[in-house]
């Protein structure tokens, strides 16, 4: 009797215990590994929303956790357009979204992939927060992304409170085509900024685009620049 055939005779008594165990860390490794199987073979938004709760937690050893989850995340991909909501939903209210964005990557379009981003985003703001995880990775993982909406977006991140936030802000906005908008918004950033990295990193994005420095802001950005860099006559910065 095969996997589809058990669930038929089961019904959703069998759904319901098996999600119960692949999301139960203190399961039975054999037990669990039975069940996410059997979650991977059915392919519905259900089974996938039991699926994704497998990575919400970590087991030892760390290989048998590797394993899990890749067959949890092949039984995700596998449900096509209907893990697709599931995975969005569980983007939104995880922690930690190197997998589901991974998923969501396998099922929808890179387009569909920066506007998820984009709206998680919105929902962040500027302050301080104990963990700042997810606000980081949203960020950094749009420096890979190409899409004209990404420079309004991120700038505020320009005067987040997390020095790691604001990094990964001005990499996201200097990888755009369209980067020259937030031009004024990066020279003051770059005035306030008092991570060494981080102006380094901005003086770097006008290096790259034979950006100048205005005769009025010129010696502002002198006292700021990092060592090994330095403005020419022209306001221009340049390495050594």
């Amino acid at each position: 009797m095969g996997l589809f055939d058990m669930f038929a005779r089961k019904g959703p008594g069998a759904l319901r215990k098996h999600a119960a165990r692949a999301g139960n860390k203190r399961a039975q490794n054999p037990d669990r590994w039975e069940s996410i199987q059997a979650l991977a073979a059915l392919g519905t938004a259900e089974a996938t929303e039991a699926l994704l709760k497998r990575f919400t937690f970590r087991i030892d050893p760390s290989i048998t956790d590797q394993e899990e989850k890749e067959v949890a995340f092949q039984g995700v991909i596998a449900a096509g357009s209907h893990a697709v909501e599931p995975v969005r939903a569980f983007m939104r209210s995880s922690d930690s979204i190197s997998w589901p964005l991974k998923m969501l990557e396998s099922l929808v379009s890179p387009d569909e992939v920066v506007e998820e981003l984009l709206w998680l985003l919105s929902t962040m703001d500027t302050e301080y927060e104990r963990d700042p995880e997810k606000k980081i990775q949203v960020v950094a993982y749009l420096e890979d992304r190409r899409d004209a909406q990404i420079v309004e977006a991120v700038q505020p991140f320009l005067e987040d409170m997390n020095e790691t936030v604001r990094f990964h802000a001005v990499g996201s906005i200097l990888a755009q085509e369209n980067a020259e908008a937030a031009r004024e918004k990066l020279l003051p950033a770059l005035l306030a900024e008092e991570s060494v990295r981080v102006r380094a990193r901005i003086l770097d994005g006008f290096i790259d685009r034979a950006w100048g420095f205005e005769e009025p802001v010129r010696e502002g950005v002198r006292k700021m620049l990092p060592a090994g860099y330095a403005l020419d006559g022209e306001g221009r910065a340049h390495k050594g």
